[in-house]
């Protein structure tokens, strides 16, 4: 396992613990020449979302509720296969992981206030369109006597 870059971390203080992760690796398909039917370079991730402790629970949640397509028995997967090196596509598949979540665990966004639009704005622009319409009527053949 030497070699990993650090913890996965989603936001701040808050990483995931390389004990919770479980990795699969099996063989890839694409590039890899005679060394790729020898080699176990693809690799899979899980995470236990349901059953982790290590995220907030309000975090833990939003990300149950979001992800709830991706997610089988509460355990969110993630796949690397396009590098030809196992360790990169370990990488990869940390690295995914940990975007997943923090998106999946980002606060909802603030409701939107509607603005008012100021009186005057309102007027204005009836007051135009009365001085058009009266522009426009005036081209009009009637009143020509």
């Amino acid at each position: 396992m030497e070699g990993m870059s650090g913890p996965h971390v989603i936001r701040g203080s808050v990483s995931l613990p390389e004990a919770e992760l479980v990795w699969r690796f099996s063989r890839s398909s694409g590039p890899g020449g005679q060394h790729v039917n020898t080699t176990d370079t693809a690799v899979e991730l899980r995470f236990d979302l349901a059953r982790t402790e290590a995220l907030p629970e309000v975090w833990k949640q939003r990300a149950l509720e979001r992800l709830a397509g991706r997610l089988s028995d509460g355990v969110v997967t993630v796949r690397a296969s396009e590098h030809r090196s196992q360790w990169r596509n370990r990488e990869t598949a940390a690295v995914r992981l940990a975007a997943l979540l923090a998106e999946a665990t980002a606060p909802p966004p603030r409701p939107r206030r509607p603005t008012r639009i100021p009186r005057g704005i309102n007027e204005r622009r009836l007051r135009e369109k009365k001085q058009r319409s009266d522009t426009k009527r005036g081209r009009s053949a009637r009143g020509w006597d």
